[in-house]
Formats: structure tokens, sequence, C-alpha cells
């Protein structure tokens, strides 16, 4: 795996955002409510007596926060980051998913190695048994197929099955792809999928983990991993599973997170689907029979539609707006650091262009000073 990266600076204060995830008995949520408070680095600052008066905290979290001592494994975890080029996304910074802001478990910490766009504009999950049919494979291969002009992103778990299938897909077509790994970045697993995980880095996708380096592949972390493909997609897409596969595990969080969840029905007599048919049977998950039908139920229209509908909203645009409308329609989302960039105009000029876009209703702002153009 460690040929798959290379070197990048290091971000002043990864050692804290890192030895944070390591503090025994504070998980994600104790994490979110610490960092509601105080910054990384003032929270193992802070004395016991002021820690354990947050709500939530209390005296024995607040014991085992002043009682860390594990920097040296953060700052070697530092090292790693650094010297294989990993991007650190901490939650509430910029560049951290925006859908994932919005589960409350979200990891405070992820790792990420990759050039897909972990906001772009429309994202799903591609998920189901490691054990796939011929059934799964063909239900995959036409759902990934039917969308490859849609400029969606394809998540997956990078396991053996649905989720290899769904990631060679991807890249067959043109779609970025990510796969969230239930381990650190230093390795792949399975080990056969080492070149899976390659043609992914080289083809616009990328690697996802909230687990530092040297984790184990161990089977806990799985569901952990799971939340993290349901919360980072629009919907959920079950292609084959059996009664008791991890997918369930991911269509039950994605509920939770308010996800649309699809799953793909079988035979009544396979055992390959029973899981399908019974999120179907318990209106857990829609019945999806297609990618039109997933296009027509998330109400995507077609990209040529898209650019269509908005050729005739284009003609008065000023001199500046025009130069911002073209950056934007070849990309999903721009800063507005990008823009300034790109556009080399003063301050004042990319403000005003802004603004006269979004009088237009030709542009959308998001969180992070992100920008994309609205197709609505």
């Amino acid at each position: 795996m460690l040929d798959l990266l290379q070197d990048k600076p290091m971000h002043p204060d990864l050692l804290y955002q890192i030895a944070l995830t390591m503090i025994p008995s504070i998980g994600p949520v104790q994490a979110r409510i610490l960092l509601e408070h105080l910054e990384p680095a003032a929270i193992f600052r802070s004395e016991k007596v002021l820690l354990e008066k947050i709500d939530g905290i209390g005296s024995f979290r607040a014991g085992q926060i002043s009682g860390f001592r594990d920097f040296p494994l953060a700052e070697k975890e530092c090292s790693f980051v650094e010297r294989y080029g990993i991007t650190p996304l901490f939650i509430g910074a910029a560049g951290y998913p925006r859908r994932l802001m919005n589960c409350n478990d979200a990891p405070p910490l992820l790792y990420y190695k990759g050039s897909a766009n972990l906001d772009q504009e429309r994202i799903i999950a591609v998920i189901g048994t490691r054990s796939s049919t011929v059934y799964g494979k063909q239900v995959t291969e036409n759902l990934i197929s039917g969308l490859r002009a849609q400029g969606i992103m394809v998540v997956s778990g990078l396991a053996f099955g649905i989720d290899s299938i769904a990631h060679r897909c991807s890249i067959k077509h043109g779609l970025a792809t990510v796969g969230v790994l239930g381990h650190g970045l230093d390795q792949v697993y399975p080990p056969e999928n080492k070149s899976l995980a390659k043609d992914m880095l080289e083809n616009g996708g990328g690697l996802l983990t909230e687990f530092m380096s040297n984790t184990r592949p161990d089977r806990y972390n799985f569901p952990l991993r799971n939340r993290i493909v349901a919360g980072l997609s629009d919907a959920v897409i079950v292609c084959e599973t059996h009664s008791r596969g991890g997918s369930l595990i991911t269509a039950e969080l994605a509920n939770g997170y308010n996800r649309e969840v699809f799953a793909f029905p079988g035979r009544v007599n396979d055992p390959g689907s029973t899981g399908c048919n019974r999120l179907i049977r318990q209106n857990k998950a829609v019945l999806l029979e297609s990618a039109t039908a997933l296009l027509e139920l998330m109400n995507w229209e077609s990209r040529d539609t898209e650019s269509k509908g908005m050729e005739g909203k284009t003609a008065d645009l000023e001199k500046n707006e025009q130069q911002l409308f073209d950056i934007l329609k070849n990309r999903e989302t721009c800063s507005l650091d990008e823009l300034y960039r790109e556009t080399s105009l003063e301050t004042s000029l990319v403000a005003g262009a802004i603004l006269g876009l979004e009088l237009k209703n030709l542009l959308l702002s998001l969180p992070g000073k992100l920008y994309r153009l609205n197709h609505g």
C-alpha cells in the first residue's frame, strides 16, 4: 500500500487531532461535545476540574484526558501522514465531508488519499454480499452502467463481492469511486484488492478511513466503517445480501441518518437475496429495478437536460459573471480561494460576480465557502 502514497506537508494541529481520537472512553460523540467547548490542543491543556464540568464528559472521562500520555504514538502517526501524502480531514474544518457533519457519531478525524470530491453533488453507496452471485453481479453492473453519464460518485467498502464489482464497474464507466476502509491506510484488505485500490486512485477516486496506520482489519471495525459509507451518501443501494449480511447494518444506519435506501429484489427462494427482500418487506428499503428508476426516485435529472435548461439563463451575464460561470460549469464545486486564483480578479469583483449569479438563481453557496451551479 505504501507505494501508492507520496510526500505532503503536515497540518500544524494534527498532533492534537490524532491524540483526541486515541483517548480511551472518548468516542466520536464525546469528542464532538469537547470540540463544542475547546480546540483540540486546549482539550489536553485544560485542568481535569474544568473538563469534568462539561455535560457528557464527567469525572472518569476527564481523568482519561488528563492522564493521556500517548503523544509519541500520535507523533508517529503525524509522520506517517506527512510522509505518505495523506490528507487529514478534521470535523468542522474545510474539506471534511458535509454529509457526515450531519451524523451525530461522525468520526472526528478522517484520513484520506485520493482526488475525488467527497462533497460531490450526487453520491451513492453501492453495497452487498461478499459472496455475490451472477445475478448480484449483473444488477450491480447494470446499475452503474446506467449512471455513467450522470456525474455520480460511487462509495463502497472495497470488500470482495458486490463492493469490488461496484468499484471496478465505476472505473470502467468513468465514475469516481471511493473505498471506505476498516483499517489504516498502510494496507489494503483484502490484499487481493491492492491493484483495484491503485486503479481507483489513478482514476480520480480515493481511499478513506478513520483508523490510524497499523490498525488491523478486525471484524468489529467494519460496522464502524459502514456508518461512514452510509453517512457519505445521498442514497444507499443494496444489490444483493444474505439475511445476516453486513449490508443490513449499513442500511439500518442509512435509515437512521435519513438517507434514501434502495434494494434490488431477488427470488423468494434465493438465500443470497433474503436480506434485500426483507428490507423491502419491512419498508426499510424501496424496491429498485434499474438505474433509470433510481434517477427518477431521487429526482436526479440527466446532465444533458440540466445543461439545456441553463442555456436560456446565461444570455445576459456580465463579463465577470460569465468568467465565474465558465469555471464552475466544469466542476462539481469550487472554493472561494480557487475562484480568486483562477479569475485573477480583485476580491470585490469576485464577490460582485458571485452575488450577480446568485440573484440570477444560477449559483448555490455551500458550507465551507464552496460554490456550485444551480442545476435545479
